[in-house]
């Protein structure tokens, strides 16, 4: 909440305070779309400067339409070019633009102000046969193509990546010059982002009784995987898929390395976090939390790092050596991208987290378009195997499919999202090998009508 610095939340006149008002907002914002904590104080630091900003050139919060264009189009330009601690980066710029015509958006709803100060245009998208029209704000700022600078691995450094964090040299033998320890819980976890897309803290708070059950025998099409609704963002419950290499990595991690770790360990969470919750009688779905029965579902990350297996150690899947979370997982992969950049590819990236997910969603998309899946679900399906996502494999659109296993909640979003990743590749490739396989394309002849195209060039 914000409070002003007299202290006082009304006026002379008994009316509530412009602060008061914005703390009104601010309470609403976990039923109205905006769940996590650490939004609402970015929310309120947001307001905060634009009321700071306004009270200096005395302009109030909720003056007239004319007044708060003017200061609008002052605080844009001291966030452009004014003194260089107060500038913003676009992007930044255009976060707190967001928030605040949101606010300004509820104000007027709630008849706390006359008009907001934002001039919007209309914008038609369309994708297949949905169209729709959104209103674009016009204080935001241009910014560089997305696609510039996100990045994800291909299939050789994605490999490249998982064998060095299980300490393996560029060809899968052991790397004599790491030193490193728990390479077995990164190589795992490493490949587990990579074949499920989970986000950061879906996999660092994943809990050892969520690891769905290994299949009775290989197969080539993925196995559902759920995301706990409690560690998904915006609480919202999806299942992905994971290979059954990775799937059988996980297994083999919580039956040999992991039970090293945490069997009789004598860790308990600090005491800053909480009192410790035990768990006994646990299963797939819930378990008996310090003697209450629960589901694993709505517990969010800062009740997981608080559970204790009866057995000893943390509950959570991916543990340090004695026993406890280990949720470093960003220095992990930073240092291993070091590592590799150093010893074997200057070329390769740096790795965070959320680059994983980029590339599950790049590789995923190559193997839906390609027709592995389709195949796959085929050779399932004569094989007697569960029938329902085979069937779901072969006919589903493949941006439909990755919409779902990412999470989001249109398939425009996946398409934006994929554009920034070079979509166009994945397509352009799929076609050249159909063609190929086919015989629908003519090599020669498309040397020769290319190579006319810069003759053409050099005549002209």
């Amino acid at each position: 909440m914000l409070v002003d610095g007299d202290l006082l939340f009304e006026d002379g006149a008994g009316r509530a305070r412009a602060a008061v008002v914005v703390n009104r907002w601010l309470r609403e914002l976990p039923s109205s779309g905006c769940p996590s904590p650490r939004s609402w104080v970015y929310y309120a630091r947001t307001a905060r400067s634009w009321m700071e900003f306004l009270a200096e050139r005395g302009v109030g919060l909720f003056d007239t339409r004319e007044r708060l264009r003017a200061a609008l189009s002052g605080y844009a330009a001291f966030r452009a070019v004014g003194p260089v601690a107060a500038r913003f980066e676009a992007t930044t710029w255009n976060q707190h633009v967001s928030i605040l015509s949101s606010f300004y958006r509820w104000a007027v709803a709630e008849s706390y102000a006359p008009a907001e100060p934002f001039t919007y245009r209309a914008a038609t998208v369309a994708f297949a046969d949905q169209v729709r029209v959104r209103q674009i704000n016009q204080a935001t700022r241009r910014t560089p193509k997305a696609h510039v600078t996100v990045k994800y691995l291909e299939r050789d450094f994605a490999e490249l990546f998982v064998r060095a964090l299980g300490g393996l040299g560029l060809d899968g033998g052991e790397d004599s010059g790491f030193r490193g320890r728990q390479v077995a819980r990164n190589a795992t976890f490493g490949r587990l982002a990579l074949t499920t897309g989970l986000r950061l803290r879906e996999f660092t708070f994943l809990l050892v009784y969520e690891v769905p059950p290994l299949p009775p025998r290989p197969t080539g099409i993925p196995i559902p995987f759920p995301v706990p609704a409690g560690v998904a963002k915006g609480r919202k419950y999806r299942t992905t898929w994971i290979t059954y290499e990775a799937l059988a990595g996980l297994h083999r991690y919580r039956e040999l390395e992991r039970a090293l770790a945490a069997g009789g360990s004598t860790w308990r969470p600090p005491q800053a976090w909480g009192e410790p919750l035990v768990v006994t009688e646990a299963d797939g779905v819930g378990g008996t939390v310090n003697g209450v029965r629960v589901r694993w579902q709505g517990l969010v990350p800062a009740d997981r790092a608080r559970l204790v297996d009866a057995a000893g150690g943390s509950a959570v899947l991916g543990v340090r050596g004695d026993g406890g979370p280990f949720t470093a997982w960003a220095s992990v992969f930073a240092r291993t991208s070091q590592r590799i950049r150093a010893r074997f590819e200057p070329r390769f990236p740096n790795v965070h987290p959320h680059r994983l997910r980029h590339s599950f969603a790049m590789s995923t998309l190559e193997s839906l378009v390609g027709g592995y899946y389709r195949q796959a679900a085929r050779l399932a399906t004569d094989a007697g195997a569960d029938g329902a996502l085979a069937l779901y494999l072969a006919k589903a659109d493949p941006l439909m499919v990755l919409r779902d296993l990412l999470g989001h909640a249109s398939v425009l979003t996946t398409e934006k999202y994929l554009r920034r990743l070079d979509m166009t590749r994945i397509y352009r490739d799929a076609y050249d090998r159909a063609g190929r396989e086919y015989g629908l394309i003519d090599e020669a002849a498309a040397q020769l009508e290319a190579d006319a195209e810069f003759g053409d060039e050099d005549a002209g």
